[in-house]
């Protein structure tokens, strides 16, 4: 950050608000975020045909749900978040190494704010079923490298460096 930056969410009198976005420009935004959980070889070793398998039921799909719930509810959790009506939620879940998945968020709008922690929330939610679906077998699972990977639309565009 900028030193000197202005923060959006405070007022001049640096009071918590949320922003007013009433004379921003309607445009498609697209956000992409990212994480990393990793499981553990012996756990992801089992996982076959693209799922993994548990006494909780199918821990990939479950995640994923999980994950694009998080989109929807995100102004519920983070308390300066504007409600966004979305367009798309996906969230894929893939093998990174033989001993993490990666988790990928992309969440949509047609709106005047953009979906960056819709995408976030997303990520993290998924990682955190994932963890909670499969801790009892492995408590050592490390959730890590949670970032905004992308995004497109609005005032900036934006792409994490490599």
């Amino acid at each position: 950050m900028n030193e000197g930056a202005n923060l959006s969410h405070l007022s001049e009198s640096d009071q918590p608000r949320m922003v007013d976005v009433s004379q921003k420009a309607v445009t498609t935004r697209t956000a992409v975020a990212t994480c990393v959980v990793r499981l553990g070889s012996e756990l992801l070793s089992s996982m076959s045909v693209g799922e993994l398998k548990n006494k909780k039921g199918p821990v990939l799909h479950t995640a994923i749900l999980a994950g694009i719930q998080g989109t929807k509810l995100t102004s519920q959790l983070i308390p300066l978040c504007h409600p966004l009506p979305l367009d798309s939620s996906q969230v894929e879940i893939a093998p990174l190494d033989s001993h993490s998945l990666l988790v990928t968020c992309t969440a949509r709008t047609t709106g005047k704010t953009g979906v960056e922690m819709e995408a976030l929330t997303g990520a993290s939610v998924a990682a955190l079923t994932l963890y909670d679906m499969c801790k009892s077998a492995n408590p050592a699972i490390v959730i890590s490298d949670l970032k905004l990977a992308k995004k497109t639309g609005g005032k900036s565009d934006y792409l994490s460096p490599a």
